[in-house]
């Protein structure tokens, strides 16, 4: 176990995650060089075309040292995105260390820092590396201080990389087993692996990736996940390199495959224990696991045709073993059917659930429009907690509406600090407290900003919801960076704006608004319709009405 590293890669969003991981692969040659591609751990055409890490992926790479010996290297690249950082989370849970990478080009941002807290809260040992500093516009003497002034550590322990040419890739090998301690566990315990992520094949049923923690697995034993109860016989076991490779067996500390056979979908969690059945010792106590994701938005799903229901049920069991911070529940609208009211974690969350149902499934599907989940506290005093427009009680009987607020964190420079505080003040945003990412003047000196700010504020979530990125981007001609997490939940003046056509409801258009910004929303809405709805001969009504009383009309 001691000549065992696992870690992962952390970093905002595009910042080179995945091509430092193919250089990875082709120092200590997992992968041959002819079969080499460019984010080659990105295993979904949809991460290629977008050119962003969506899934995490382990890979093991074997590797000789400096010091002459031979180490087993698991790493775990993972997303940098907001929306995906139960992701990263999992990844954290399953290693002992974390290379953070910034771009020397652009500096410490957002998601960066989001990614940091979160490795910090499981105690890993983070190493911190400079990327893309073959970039004519790094300027890495700026990014090795920003990152010493935010890990507290020394310029000298800040590594210089390219990940496109390879320079200072073996420093970073050689860094990770120096500093990255090997795990703990003991192989001679009954067998403890946490699933920290699971797959569905249709030949070989649920495919489990675990971490072993205690003991070891080998071909044949029959296998029990603690917390579903379910057994099944391990067909096959080994590791990613990074395609399956089979091997006879996983002892602790390593990182592998493990094929259950499993073709009830929902026998595998995320976050379970996995044990040897019918073992006759002491009962295994379960690993801690993770704690249960909490969704953010919320959205429908329904087939465009009403026959395909329980084709797009099978779809998203399939694709909540893959992604499971995704949450459903079966819904019925007048208008479109059965379908599901999905959970995600933000809208490019939903924007990916919703291509891969597409592609990887070919489901022809409508989304309704994406809400938050309000607490409605109503006069007699029962609360609820509404996720769609439609289950806004009569407002007679609500005595007050709380909404989700969120803690973000803007980095942008700070000549545009000014135009940010606009926009978010605009969006109802609470401002809390300013700090800045100071250079020296050294380091500064090249003409460019001598320094960046982060603005702390805390906001409602659905002002960020729909354009509030674009908006920050725009500002700020794009170099502002966005992170949030959830607070709490905070009283809000919101009331249904119902849409009707031809005198009729339709329910998929309902929405929640701001009483104060419910009309400019209703004629937003009526103005759309108005130009998208198929032309008749005779006259069709479009309104937008609140309760009985209509505030738009075309």
């Amino acid at each position: 176990m001691k000549n065992i590293r696992n870690f992962c890669i952390i970093a905002h969003i595009d910042h080179g995650k995945s091509t430092l991981a193919d250089r990875f692969l082709e120092v200590t040659g997992t992968v041959e060089r002819r079969d080499m591609k460019a984010q080659l751990l990105d295993s979904m055409d949809l991460e290629r075309e977008r050119g962003i890490t969506i899934k995490l992926q382990p890979v093991r790479m074997d590797w000789k040292s400096g010091d002459g010996s031979e180490y087993a290297l698991n790493l775990i690249d993972t997303p940098g995105h907001v929306d995906f950082n139960y992701e990263v989370s999992r990844s954290l849970a399953a290693v002992e260390g974390a290379i953070l990478l910034v771009d020397a080009s652009q500096g410490v941002q957002a998601q960066t820092i989001g990614n940091l807290y979160l490795a910090l809260e499981q105690d890993l040992e983070i190493i911190p590396v400079m990327n893309k500093i073959d970039l004519p516009a790094a300027d890495p003497d700026r990014t090795r201080e920003e990152i010493c002034h935010l890990l507290g550590c020394r310029p000298e322990e800040v590594l210089a990389v390219s990940g496109k040419t390879g320079e200072g890739v073996t420093a970073v090998l050689e860094e990770v087993i120096r500093r990255v301690p090997p795990p703990s566990g003991d192989p001679e315990r009954p067998l403890r692996a946490l699933v920290f992520d699971s797959q569905y094949d249709d030949y070989k049923g649920v495919v489990a990736m675990v971490r072993v923690v205690d003991g070891k697995i080998v071909r044949g034993q029959r296998l029990r996940l603690l917390a579903t109860a379910s057994e099944s016989d391990n067909l096959e076991i080994g590791f990613y390199r990074p395609r399956m490779a089979a091997a006879s067996g996983l002892t602790a500390g390593e990182i592998g495959y493990v094929v259950t056979g499993l073709k009830q979908i929902d026998s595998c969690r995320v976050g379970d224990t996995l044990a040897v059945a019918g073992n006759s010792g002491d009962p295994v106590s379960p690993l801690p696991g993770y704690k249960e994701v909490v969704p953010m938005v919320f959205a429908g799903i329904f087939p465009r045709e009403g026959d395909e229901f329980d084709r797009l049920r099978q779809a998203m069991l399939k694709l909540k073993l893959s992604d499971s911070s995704l949450t459903f529940e079966p819904e019925r609208q007048q208008a479109l059917g059965f379908g599901f009211r999905c959970g995600l974690l933000g809208l490019l969350h939903l924007e990916i659930v919703q291509e891969r149902l597409r592609r990887e499934h070919d489901m022809d599907i409508v989304v309704t429009v994406p809400s938050v989940a309000y607490n409605i506290l109503k006069t007699n005093g029962e609360t609820l907690t509404i996720k769609s427009p439609l289950e806004l009680p009569d407002p007679t009987h609500v005595r007050q509406i709380d909404e989700p607020w969120v803690r973000a964190d803007i980095i942008c420079p700070r000549r545009h600090i000014g135009a940010v505080m606009g926009l978010v003040q605009e969006k109802r945003g609470l401002y809390r407290d300013t700090e800045y990412l100071t250079v020296s003047g050294a380091a500064a000196g090249q003409g460019k900003d001598s320094d960046r700010a982060i603005l702390h504020y805390e906001m409602p979530l659905s002002a960020i919801l729909v354009d509030f990125y674009d908006k920050l981007k725009g500002v700020t001609s794009g170099y502002a960076s966005l992170n949030y997490e959830f607070v709490d939940y905070r009283r809000a003046d919101v009331v249904r704006l119902d849409i009707m056509v031809a005198d009729d409801p339709v329910e998929a258009l309902a929405t929640i608004a701001y009483r104060d910004e419910a009309e400019r929303v209703g004629r937003r809405i009526c103005r759309v319709l108005r130009d998208s709805l198929p032309r008749q001969q005779f006259q069709i009504k479009i309104q937008a009405a609140i309760g009985g009383k209509i505030v738009a009309s075309e």
